[in-house]
């Protein structure tokens, strides 16, 4: 089971790499994860994954991005990254999944995700449409 904490400033240099390495994943300036609800899972002292979010309201938060390094896909790492924002009861939890990502919309579904809407050119390189999913806990 990977160990999660915050993540924290030097985390930032490995962040960037799994991202690098997830072409199918948002592509942002990791420093503005420093700004958000910033996660990181561990395996020894090495970062194989991050989730960022944000509330939006009260009850409510937006998974912005939820990324496992290609090497440790499979393993429960999302899962644990994920776990801690699926627990608090009457919470929504909102996010945009690529259209064509149909390994990460299995995923989700399977955390109890539910397509909401679809937002036509959403994201760029390549210009592509956007799932949107909602999730809420009794």
């Amino acid at each position: 089971m990977p160990v999660i904490r915050r993540g924290e400033p030097g985390d930032l240099p490995e962040v960037a790499a799994v991202q690098a390495a997830s072409p199918e994943a948002a592509q942002w300036d990791v420093a503005d994860y420093m700004q958000y609800d910033f996660h990181v899972s561990l395996s020894g002292s090495r970062v194989t994954g991050f989730l960022v979010s944000r509330p939006v309201a009260e009850g409510e938060c937006e998974l912005l991005n939820l990324v496992v390094a290609p090497e440790f896909r499979r393993q429960g790492v999302a899962r644990a990254l994920i776990a801690p924002l699926l627990r608090t009861p009457g919470r929504v939890v909102y996010l945009e999944v690529r259209e064509s990502n149909e390994i990460a919309i299995q995923f989700y579904k399977s955390l109890g995700f539910q397509g909401v809407s679809r937002r036509t050119q959403y994201y760029d390189s390549p210009l592509e449409a956007a799932i949107v999913m909602k999730f809420h806990s009794c």
